[in-house]
């Protein structure tokens, strides 16, 4: 089947922190690797216009993997700007007018969730949604039953092939490589079960502080904007079978069996705590299969001065009341009495890093 191409690229949120951190270096890279040549236009609600749009993404790129001059001048080209309150529809007009001739405009929700509606709303209601397709941003509803009436929201204007529910984390390349890491290695493959791996620990450590996200994080919390998607996407990595193909939905079939196995939280498995004025949650998973099994651990979030962390750890103990012999790492070059390896603990961490 041949894929047709979007003829422009909108996002929504422009002036914000992902599309700071993330957004203006991954077009910039794609520019440069000749991967896109399509109008960008920005929408924002601040009043800085489009020299400030074009000072904002220079900052951006100087902080976040490096201005490259040719393709920054490209992208300054390239780039449009509709600026407007996203509760307005002049905002859509404008975005209307911008787009011009365009026919299947691509949309970026950079934005906190509970503007998506507004924006789907407002893309319909200019007639900006006829041949267009959406990208959401996590998180994706705050529970079950806003998730459906989102989906039922973008549903109105955009078929379900025309709509793209992402989390930004999963696109770096250190997460990319669990999955080679666990399944092209012929002597872990074997071993990467609840027979010989003890424990699983993952810690997500970020030094930012909380900077322009103070009212998404109010909003949001950290528990949906990194736990729910961020870290439990990469417990399924770690704790999933193999896929049975290398399409997307392989995977997701993979990584949804390994939420199942999941045993739901109960109130007993949760802490709150309080730390500098913002909340802090400990948390347990439960994962009962043949691979590792969740038995504990624990999510922290906590501020620091100008630093803010987020840390999930789940914990996997192996449920065999066999007998093992250990191996810790002080002790690897002395040989082992069994042909069994045992892992006490593998721990892996993942700092925010440019792109």
């Amino acid at each position: 089947m041949t894929s047709v191409h979007s003829d422009a690229f909108v996002f929504f949120g422009a002036t914000g922190d992902l599309a700071f951190k993330q957004i203006f270096p991954a077009l910039q890279a794609m520019i440069r690797h000749g991967h896109l040549d399509l109008p960008i236009i920005g929408v924002a609600r601040s009043a800085k216009g489009l020299d400030g749009l074009r000072a904002r993404a220079h900052e951006s790129l100087e902080k976040h993997g490096g201005v490259d001059p040719d393709a920054f001048a490209m992208l300054s080209a390239k780039l449009q700007y509709v600026n407007g309150d996203y509760n307005s529809p002049e905002t859509f007009r404008d975005l209307r007018k911008a787009l011009g001739a365009t026919s299947r405009p691509l949309y970026y929700l950079a934005i906190p969730p509970n503007l998506f509606e507004t924006v789907a709303q407002g893309l319909a209601n200019a007639g900006c949604d006829r041949g267009a397709r959406v990208v959401v941003e996590k998180p994706f509803g705050r529970d079950l039953a806003s998730a459906q009436a989102l989906n039922q929201t973008l549903h109105r204007s955009f078929p379900e092939s025309a709509i793209f529910r992402i989390d930004h984390y999963l696109g770096k390349e250190p997460v990319q490589n669990l999955l080679y890491f666990r399944f092209a290695n012929s002597f872990l493959e074997p071993i990467w079960n609840s027979n010989y791996v003890r424990s699983v620990q993952v810690t997500m450590a970020e030094t930012l502080g909380v900077e322009g996200r103070g009212v998404f994080y109010e909003e949001v919390g950290a528990i949906r904007d990194v736990v729910q998607n961020h870290m439990l996407e990469v417990v399924a990595l770690l704790t999933m079978e193999a896929p049975i193909g290398h399409d997307p939905d392989a995977m997701r079939d993979a990584k949804q069996w390994a939420f199942r196995a999941m045993r739901p939280l109960a109130p007993t498995d949760v802490v709150r705590e309080q730390f500098r004025g913002y909340a802090t949650r400990t948390a347990s998973l439960r994962i009962r299969r043949w691979r590792p099994s969740l038995r504990s651990g624990y999510t922290s979030t906590h501020g620091d001065g100008q630093e803010f962390h987020s840390t999930f750890e789940p914990v996997s103990e192996c449920l065999s009341a066999r007998p093992k012999y250990w191996l810790y790492s002080s002790l690897l070059p002395k040989l082992c009495s069994t042909q069994s390896l045992k892992v006490r603990q593998i721990t892996f961490a993942f700092t925010s890093a440019p792109m």
